[in-house]
């Protein structure tokens, strides 16, 4: 049976479609209607088919890169002493406490929650849909299918699949493989455009999503190239596009098409690798948050394959511009990425990270935050100090394409050819003006040697934190589990706990952790509260699924925490309905 799903304020409402119950009213075209009947209209109208929401707020708090600095927790002393300390923080909002504890976010609809999420990528679909709908339609009227306008289509298409994609992966339980993710509840995948106020939709299943994913990133691929872009790391470029796709079939566990298509950006000869990835080198002379930010974030980086501008703010959430939150990168979850000594550096620190913008917070007690992740305040009314915050997302970058490719050959068995990736990342990082005395390359004997232990991530810090650490990373056996098709053997566990200590870190702070904890099945734990509640998440916990918003409940669409088979939504408590004011217009802008 199909739920109702209303198109509020978290719905996806464009000036492009008249909306109301009214059919008569339906009949005549509003003043402000813009008819998209030109080439040059549907291509300016991709400008805003990209996502707006940042994730990352919502997946590290339900990831496992942040601690409650209100729990007792270890830290190190300046002599090298275990102390357990905790705090008396507040947290940023009762969204923060929801999320960290698992549980559905009952109290928000503001940035970085949910809702936004929902809405922004459901928006994103709407508007893709609108821009192929009016390319058939431009192609009735007698235009011409021109190379500029299938690129379009081919753009439209991987936006389309890209949000989805995102939507799955956020309020479904990970992909498992094609009969198993029968039993994961999906989220509705839309095709047409929107012009009902109620629309009945299914969510299907994780299986069924992921099928018209592919269907609509291999038809858009066919199609995309740069002839309509006139800039192009704002948008789907041929580049990107192939990121995209890797990324997918990583996920769907298809490891010679992540290959296939990294190949296609990266090219297969290692050795000329060098000046696609992040260089270090030009930090020396850097000294605020936002020259660092623009030496990540500039489109001109050639490390950069997709930028968005999302409105957020989770650079304050994680601690920036001083703010000290009761939820950040501190104490162990700090020793298991940055503040150690490592495989390739003999620093407390990791050199690279030190040069290039990590700042801590109330002193280094209430955490780090990264300027990768700097927050830009657009005023709308300076006196009265009102404004959108804006964070430039990173989307696809060739580093972490790099280690989604080292992934995919070591799970092939090729862990020569993903030394040979992982390492060629690790000489990136090596481009720092300063502290290389104090780091090395990666090598055989090195992975073999530091990463000798099941759950190891680094010898180190497992002299300090073995029972940590292994309750931290597990074992990997219990990884056949989430699917007959994905075991990682023994012989292959050690380079699996390399790829994710790289991995781990290079997506500090960006949500990307919290999609690998659940794509692997890793089970981890919060600890709440000056009591030490421990809140564990199993391989198959129900709440690895972000709940979708509780006004999409109220409409009465399954909860995200049930099976597909199941189709009774039961709230713990009485949705909120949502007061949330958001705009729907589109606007026409061909400059990006």
């Amino acid at each position: 049976m199909k739920k109702n799903l209303l198109y509020t304020a978290f719905s996806v409402v464009l000036s492009a479609v008249a909306l109301t119950s009214c059919d008569d009213f339906l009949d005549k075209e509003p003043d402000e209607r813009t008819e998209i009947d030109t080439e040059s209209k549907i291509i300016g109208l991709m400008v805003d088919a990209y996502p707006w929401a940042n994730p990352a707020s919502v997946c590290e708090l339900m990831g496992d890169n942040l601690v409650d600095n209100n729990a007792p927790h270890n830290q190190l002393d300046n002599n090298g002493r275990l102390l357990t300390v905790h705090y008396n923080l507040n947290s940023m909002e009762r969204m923060d406490d929801e999320l960290f504890l698992f549980e559905p976010v009952r109290s928000s609809t503001s940035w970085d929650s949910p809702s936004w999420l929902w809405q922004a990528y459901y928006q994103s679909v709407a508007v893709a849909n609108i821009a192929l709908n009016a390319i058939e339609e431009y192609k009735a009227n007698g235009g011409v299918e021109t190379e500029k306008l299938k690129s379009v289509k081919g753009e439209a298409l991987l936006v389309r699949a890209f949000s989805h994609f995102m939507l799955v992966n956020i309020f479904s339980q990970a992909y498992k493989n094609p009969e198993l993710s029968k039993a994961d509840v999906g989220v509705p995948y839309v095709t047409e455009v929107i012009d009902k106020v109620q629309v009945d939709y299914d969510r299907g299943n994780v299986a069924d999503v992921y099928e018209k994913i592919e269907k609509d990133l291999e038809e858009g691929l066919s199609l995309i190239s740069d002839v309509h872009l006139t800039k192009p790391k704002w948008h789907f470029n041929t580049r990107a596009a192939h990121a995209f796709a890797a990324r997918f079939y990583l996920f769907k566990r298809d490891y010679q098409k992540v290959i296939e298509h990294a190949n296609a950006v990266l090219g297969t000869d290692v050795s000329t690798i060098q000046p696609l990835l992040f260089n270090y080198g030009g930090f020396a002379s850097l000294t605020t948050y936002a020259a660092y930010a623009l030496a990540y974030q500039g489109s001109e980086v050639p490390n950069n394959l997709m930028l968005l501008v999302t409105n957020s703010i989770h650079w304050r959430r994680m601690g920036g511009y001083g703010y000290k939150n009761r939820y950040t990168h501190n104490a162990d979850a700090a020793h298991a990425t940055v503040d150690r000594f490592g495989p390739t550096w003999d620093l407390s620190l990791l050199p690279c990270i030190v040069t290039s913008g990590l700042f801590t917070t109330g002193g280094q007690d209430y955490g780090m935050v990264w300027a990768r992740q700097l927050e830009s305040f657009e005023y709308s009314d300076k006196v009265a100090g009102i404004g959108t915050p804006h964070v430039v997302r990173s989307e696809f970058t060739c580093d972490v394409l790099l280690l989604e490719r080292a992934e995919a050959k070591i799970m092939l068995a090729d862990t020569l050819g993903a030394l040979e990736d992982l390492n060629a990342l690790e000489t990136s990082r090596h481009t720092m003006t300063s502290y290389n005395n104090a780091v090395h390359d990666l090598s055989l004997p090195v992975v073999q040697y530091y990463y000798q232990y099941p759950g190891d991530s680094g010898e180190t810090y497992r002299n300090q934190r073995s029972a940590q650490v292994v309750a931290q990373y597990g074992d990997w056996s219990f990884t056949q589990n989430m699917s007959p098709d994905f075991v990682v053997k023994p012989e292959l566990q050690k380079w699996m706990n390399c790829l994710m200590d790289y991995r781990r870190i290079e997506t500090l702070f960006d949500g990307t952790r919290f999609f690998d904890l659940k794509r692997f099945g890793i089970e981890y734990s919060h600890v709440y509260g000056k009591d030490a509640e421990e809140h564990m998440l199993t391989w198959n916990d129900p709440r690895r699924a972000v709940e979708v918003p509780q006004e999409v409940l109220a409409s009465g669409l399954q909860s995200s925490r049930t099976s597909a088979t199941t189709r009774a939504v039961v709230p713990t408590e009485t949705p909120q309905q949502s007061n949330g004011k958001f705009s729907s217009r589109i606007t026409y802008n061909t400059n990006r």
